[in-house]
């Protein structure tokens, strides 16, 4: 039977992966604590404020309010079921461990190759995809709620119905869908790690590179410059042409 020393790289190689990713989403809340519009997710809470007060203190925006949260609705129940389908099929590999566990380890170089850490690692993947799955249906459940509240008109509103506590409500429906879509992100290197310790940290690496791409906005300054530069070639054409 294996013991505790035989998990351990494994264990180390997991340990060392959520330190970084730890360590990332740190640097990442201490940008935001001085600039709260320095992630996409700050500009997005911007952006929901802005259209549920626009959409309630302008009543002829009903059928694009409406038409909004539907589109919403149905990003969020696509990706409830497509986490639904990922954790049945996880439930399936798990059972199959002594006959897959063998051939996914052939290029596992220090980790162990007992079948005990490899239903561990399948278990890990599972919860991410559970906790997947409860993100997006929450989701729903928020968004459902705003598609009464955004269509009540301001004046009639009471104070729980006002355009800061729905948009407060539709934040957190985004907030859980972007929950999910980071379990999802999360799901990568699990799946790596599958084949290996060194697989986790090498994936891990590359996951938090991938987000800082996606999280940072680029500040104002970059976005005038780039504005201005395709300018730059039109208008040496106009003074050629002028000529």
């Amino acid at each position: 039977m294996a013991t505790f020393a035989d998990f351990e790289i494994d264990f180390m190689a997991f340990a060392v992966s959520a330190a970084i990713v730890a360590a990332y989403y740190g640097f990442l809340n201490m940008k935001v604590r001085a600039n709260p519009t320095y992630t996409i997710h700050g500009v997005n809470a911007l952006a929901r404020t802005l259209w549920v007060e626009h959409i309630m203190r302008n009543s002829s925006k009903d059928i694009m309010a409406v038409q909004t949260m539907r589109n919403f609705i149905m990003g969020s129940s696509l990706m409830a079921s497509t986490a639904a389908l990922l954790i049945i099929g996880t439930l399936t590999l798990s059972g199959q461990a002594e006959h897959i566990a063998p051939n996914w380890h052939v290029l596992n170089l220090e980790g162990s190759f007992a079948t005990e850490i490899w239903i561990v690692k399948v278990m890990f993947l599972l919860l991410d995809f559970i906790v997947a799955f409860f993100a997006f249906a929450m989701s729903v459940r928020l968004a459902n709620h705003v598609v009464f509240m955004v269509n009540v008109p301001e004046h009639d509103a009471h104070h729980n119905l006002s355009p800061r506590a729905v948009a407060r409500r539709l934040h957190r429906a985004g907030n859980m869908f972007a929950i999910g879509m980071r379990a999802f992100f999360f799901a990568v290197p699990l799946v790596f790690w599958l084949f290996g310790p060194y697989f986790l940290l090498i994936s891990s690496i590359g996951l938090v590179v991938a987000l800082y791409q996606l999280d940072h906005c680029e500040p104002e300054d970059a976005l005038v410059e780039s504005d201005i530069q395709p300018a730059l070639p039109s208008q040496t054409m106009q003074a050629k042409y002028a000529k």
